[in-house]
């Protein structure tokens, strides 16, 4: 009996992750298995978004599965950033999906993406003794579980495929439960992105030299900056680009991200007098690196800009990790290690002579560095998860903390783990003290309203 390998995919950059896994034969032979795509959107309003299988370029990846099901369809109306079955119900819904997606009484293999959100969450509920694997399309799966995973569904995960993005690094993510890792080989994947590249439509790139483009992610979405914080940081990649003596700047807006931001760029740009073009096609940002060779790539501390760097050998700038890793919160926010990440290894944009003379292969000489820095990060993030990396954290923090390394830590978490760096011992319970606090965030704010004034 043929097992059906369910592939669940919220993106294109996803399913193209997976179409490479296949293809490089880690999921078994084609004789074996019936392959599905399961296409989910999490988009605030899906309804109006454009499916995974209608976005340009999809047919390059249509050929490795046998069917392609909605996972929005089969739950309507019920949104699937949202929707998880009741402990009772399961069995039901397993009937019920076995129905619609005709996948009869044979075995089942679930992959899908964080094992801690929805839809992974749903499907690994619904049907309770598929063996799962975990695929990470970015930074995330460098930083630790976000929270602890019942030991009854940890041990069902077989192994984490993840890309390559930063060579000799190792995930963290499900190491608790010894789970085994598997790259997925750059050059398939690199492969992937050329075939979907040239079956993606025309998407209206400049002709105008080698462009710099720029990457907008909608931070102000998942709270970590307002939005008017969010279009000055555009505002501020804009400025940078331009100070670096670029005459043509390209912007990719992140899909839902409002269109009065690419309107304010478009004023800034007039007053910067460079040509400046919005590239709004549902395209992924490695179609326009191959379509558009930018002479310079700028983002915030998207997974695009590690895959320009490492599979297209593309100069690369970040911008704004450092207001971001004063604000995410709290401190186990699953974001810090993808920021802290393109903190560390990435040029500032705004340090001219630093992104002039910044290369991939010189970053990555520090990589025993940002090894220690994750893991100590990440310790700091999750004790409870990863109590065998205090060491490494202890040995990395007596080391290396400095006026520049402060910013990936903060002293009222050292304090609370009794790690290098922590308050004096007499002033350990001001952290601890809400009338304290509460006293030092009136100051703040009395202080930005001066500051303001001025």
């Amino acid at each position: 009996m043929s097992t059906t390998q369910l592939f669940f995919a919220c993106s294109q950059y996803a399913a193209a992750t997976v179409t490479a896994a296949i293809r490089a034969g880690l999921f078994g032979p084609r004789s074996e298995h019936r392959r599905i795509l399961v296409a989910t959107d999490r988009s605030t309003l899906p309804e109006i978004g454009t499916p995974l299988d209608r976005m340009p370029g999809f047919e390059a990846l249509r050929p490795e599965f046998d069917d392609i099901c909605s996972w929005n369809d089969f739950i309507q109306p019920f949104h699937p950033a949202d929707w998880s079955p009741r402990e009772q119900d399961t069995l039901l819904w397993e009937r019920a999906l076995r129905r619609a997606w005709n996948l009869g009484r044979g075995p089942v293999e679930i992959a899908c993406e964080s094992i801690q959100g929805n839809p992974s969450k749903a499907v690994v509920k619904i049907f309770t003794d598929s063996p799962v694997h975990v695929y990470a399309d970015g930074l995330m799966s460098y930083g630790p579980t976000r929270n602890k995973i019942d030991p009854q569904l940890g041990t069902r995960i077989e192994r984490l495929l993840y890309l390559d993005l930063v060579p000799g690094l190792r995930p963290l993510l499900l190491t608790e439960f010894g789970v085994d890792t598997e790259i997925v080989p750059t050059a398939t994947f690199a492969q992937v992105l050329a075939e979907l590249s040239d079956a993606a439509e025309d998407s209206g790139h400049s002709s105008e030299g080698f462009p710099a483009l720029l990457l907008g992610q909608y931070l102000s979405a998942i709270d970590v900056l307002t939005a008017d914080e969010e279009q000055q940081l555009h505002i501020r990649m804009l400025q940078g680009a331009a100070r670096l003596g670029h005459r043509y700047i390209n912007f990719k807006p992140h899909p839902s991200a409002p269109l009065s931001w690419s309107r304010a760029l478009e004023v800034e740009a007039d007053r910067l007098d460079v040509d400046f073009r919005v590239l709004d096609s549902p395209v992924l940002a490695e179609v326009h690196y191959q379509r558009l060779r930018p002479a310079l790539v700028v983002g915030c501390f998207s997974t695009a800009l590690l895959t320009a760097s490492t599979l297209y050998g593309l100069p690369v700038a970040r911008c704004g990790t450092d207001v971001l890793l004063g604000r995410l919160a709290p401190y186990q926010n699953s974001n810090r290690v993808p920021v802290t990440i393109a903190d560390a290894l990435l040029p500032d944009l705004e340090d001219l002579p630093a992104v002039k003379s910044w290369s991939f292969s010189k970053a990555c000489q520090t990589q025993e560095a940002l090894t220690d820095l994750v893991s100590a990060v990440g310790f700091s993030m999750q004790p409870s998860i990863y109590p065998s990396l205090r060491p490494v954290a202890e040995g990395y923090l007596s080391r290396h903390l400095n006026g520049h390394t402060w910013r990936y830590f903060s002293r009222p978490r050292l304090t609370r783990l009794g790690l290098p760096g922590s308050a004096p011992a007499r002033l350990a319970f001001i952290s601890r003290n809400s009338g304290v606090r509460r006293v030092v965030r009136r100051a703040r704010s009395l202080n930005r309203a001066i500051l303001s004034r001025d």
